[in-house]
């Protein structure tokens, strides 16, 4: 079989030039446009530059305090609803959207530990110093504030925490301890040899199940059904507080005092899934996004770092000079801003997404952002539009101390491979990152 083919001799209809220089048929699909890919790279780069100058992630302070800042809750339905106890024992219930604070009462003697939310929101519950669990009603506005129910402990608590259906609620403190709403004794006692615990939270998937962090730099795991402790592990270093992951029952976050958070799958906990490093000083608090995507961290550097899950490093560092030390950290139940409160008696309002526009947004306007954002997206691995998308400015102690942490980690590193190469082959076994923290598990 013959196939005919068009074929044409370009000395035929072409005049001969010194430099060959001919005009190349064009194809005018707008789809096969020659400079594509040069004219989506520019837009991509000037969208990339522009979400770093309008990243302005501050919204606003929160002032009324007259001591350090000690814990925040979430209103469980309402979204403008926050409460917040200080280390002088006052209790205060903010507006966020008008940025005021609606009440404000005395409810320990010494620093609030602790306060969730029971009963669907209609009371909160807080823990003090002073050895003592108050109910309040939550939607009273009287002056004179007097507890519904006052519960005098045998020891020392130091944190709390509400199941997420029934009305049972968990503190720690010597002995970590179940109660019902209802009644005055607890209703179970866990115990693992350890001196205390700092902090216990409910799994918001599997509800049956408890985690805590101790002071022998400990985490342990507890069964609510079972009168005994499941497993723990035990850490080189303590963890101050621990976040489950909202959509996954066997995901938990630990804010630590080596300056990483660790993420472990409870299946595994002998090796932790990611460790998350970029703080310089010791973490204080942490707080996952409802869709589990993402967690935020409070940190002794006076910083807050927004890190997702599957990654090492932080996407978004939120500093301002007059914030010092944080000492909690909260995610709004509707995904957008983000709470903390610091050591200077003030709560700050931020954005979780640091150039996101507030408000209402034209259908036009909606367009070219999600126009954008494909944009990077496709671009994300091109050098300059990397350097620009990463690039982030921190304080100088943070600065420094940075490069000395790097300076010190590369030393240990050049030490163990001078040690591996000088030494028989097996006696310097490489360890993982993610194995180094680890002490034991039981």
């Amino acid at each position: 079989m013959k196939v005919k083919m068009l074929n044409r001799d370009p000395n035929v209809y072409l005049r001969e030039t010194k430099r060959d220089i001919h005009k190349v048929p064009r194809n005018y699909d707008p789809s096969l446009h020659p400079f594509e890919a040069p004219r989506e790279y520019t837009k991509a780069l000037n969208a990339v530059k522009l979400e770093r100058v309008f990243a302005k992630p501050f919204i606003g302070s929160l002032e009324g305090h007259k001591d350090s800042v000690f814990c925040i809750c979430k209103h469980p339905t309402q979204l403008s609803t926050l409460l917040s106890g200080a280390c002088d024992g006052e209790v205060r219930t903010w507006n966020l959207a008008q940025g005021t604070s609606t009440r404000a009462f005395l409810a320990h003697d010494g620093i609030t530990r602790g306060i969730t939310y029971a009963g669907g929101g209609k009371h909160f519950i807080t823990i003090g110093d002073d050895k003592t669990i108050k109910t309040w009603n939550a939607e009273s506005v009287s002056e004179e504030e007097e507890p519904l129910n006052t519960i005098i402990c045998k020891t020392v608590l130091t944190g709390i925490t509400h199941h997420r259906s029934d009305p049972v609620f968990v503190t720690c403190g010597e002995v970590c301890q179940m109660w019902e709403e209802t009644r005055n004794e607890p209703v179970r006692t866990f115990k693992w040899g350890v001196d205390s615990l700092h902090d216990v939270k409910f799994n918001l998937v599997q509800r049956n199940l408890l985690a805590s962090c101790a002071s022998d730099r400990s985490i342990i795991l507890y069964d609510t059904r079972d009168v005994g402790p499941l497993q723990r592990i035990v850490m080189k270093l303590r963890s101050n507080k621990l976040a489950w992951n909202p959509t996954e029952a066997v995901s938990f976050t630990c804010a630590n005092e080596d300056y990483n958070l660790y993420t472990y799958d409870i299946r595994k906990l002998r090796t932790p899934v990611n460790v998350h490093m970029d703080h310089v000083e010791a973490v204080i608090d942490v707080d996952y996004s409802p869709m589990g995507k993402e967690f935020v961290s409070a940190s002794y550097d006076k910083s807050i770092r927004i890190f997702e899950v599957n990654k090492g490093h932080s996407r978004e560092v939120y500093h301002t000079r007059r914030m010092h030390r944080l000492t909690c950290i909260g995610w709004s139940s509707d995904n957008k801003y983000v709470i903390s409160g610091s050591d200077e008696m003030n709560l700050r309002l931020w954005k979780a997404k640091a150039s996101e526009k507030l408000g209402i947004l034209k259908a036009r306007e909606r367009k070219a952002l999600l126009c954008n954002e494909a944009l990077k997206e496709k671009f994300a691995a091109h050098q300059e539009i990397r350097r620009i998308a990463r690039h982030r400015q921190v304080p100088k102690h943070i600065y420094n101390a940075r490069a000395e942490l790097r300076t010190i980690r590369e030393k240990n590193k050049r030490k163990e491979a001078n040690r591996r190469y000088h030494s028989k082959k097996g006696t310097v076994p490489f360890v993982a990152e993610r194995k180094k923290h680890i002490v034991s598990q039981e």
